[in-house]
């Protein structure tokens, strides 16, 4: 996530790891020599602060919006307002890596890459003047409201719900199933517990101890005989084995 500066709703901007891949890099050349140098104060003193390197880029994002917002340069989208920004924190000394291989195109993640080893000192940048002229003059008559709040507002959730599907991808499967009207759960402790898991665990413990095919004719008793007790794990306790329950009596637990 990028910084907030000045209070402004662009701090929102998903501009971290996993929406950097989303991003089509631009060759667009800079409307200006160099960035406002507020805007590399900025990031300056975030870096000096410790914040991430998406964070410094950020303050370059939130100048490049404001030129869209004041016509000094259109975009063809808001991914591409919020490239040119990058391109620029990269430029200017940035420590934000490019995408790695295969999560974007190859010639993107060679642009990401040229604007990169410029700004680290690694590479002299070609000057070519002719084209840069030329260029120049295409970002003028694009579209000025893909910087407006409500395109910001599409782009913020768009990343949002890529980066929850990636996260989603990522986590193990839940290994909890219904079978033939009974809950069957198999206790893991290293996982999040469910809210079943949790009536269980803390208002009929010496229920984990039960086994479906041995004890389900004595589940509906109000207290478990003395031998059942004697089996039964302490609280807290998990079993390593499958545990039964049918559905009615995991809902009259939590009454």
């Amino acid at each position: 996530m990028v910084g907030e500066p000045d209070g402004s709703r662009l701090g929102r901007i998903n501009c971290g790891p996993d929406a950097l891949s989303t991003l089509k890099y631009t060759s667009y050349p800079r409307m200006d020599a160099m960035p406002d140098r507020k805007t590399i104060e900025k990031a300056r003193k975030e870096k000096r602060e410790g914040k991430s390197p998406t964070t410094q880029a950020g303050e370059f994002t939130h100048e490049e919006i404001e030129k869209v917002r004041r016509s000094e340069h259109g975009a063809r989208s808001t991914k591409q307002a919020i490239a040119i920004g990058l391109s620029e924190g990269r430029r200017t000394g940035v420590d934000l890596p490019p995408p790695t291989k295969g999560k974007v195109k190859e010639s993107t993640r060679e642009g990401a890459e040229y604007a990169y080893e410029v700004g680290q000192g690694e590479r002299t940048p070609k000057r070519r003047p002719n084209v840069s002229r030329a260029v120049s003059q295409v970002p003028k008559h694009e579209p000025k409201n893909t910087a407006s709040h409500e395109a910001l507002s599409r782009q913020t959730k768009a990343a949002a719900s890529l980066a929850e599907e990636s996260r989603r991808r990522r986590k193990p499967p839940r290994r909890v199933r219904v079978k033939h009207n009974c809950v069957v759960a198999r206790h893991d402790n290293s996982e999040r517990r469910s809210p079943a898991e949790e009536i269980i665990s803390r208002k009929a413990h010496w229920w984990s101890a039960l086994s479906c095919r041995k004890y389900r004719g004595r589940l509906h008793s109000s207290s478990p005989p003395d031998e059942e007790i004697a089996d039964t794990p302490a609280a807290g306790r998990t079993p390593d084995r499958e545990d039964c329950f049918s559905v009615d009596e995991l809902m009259n637990a939590g009454n």
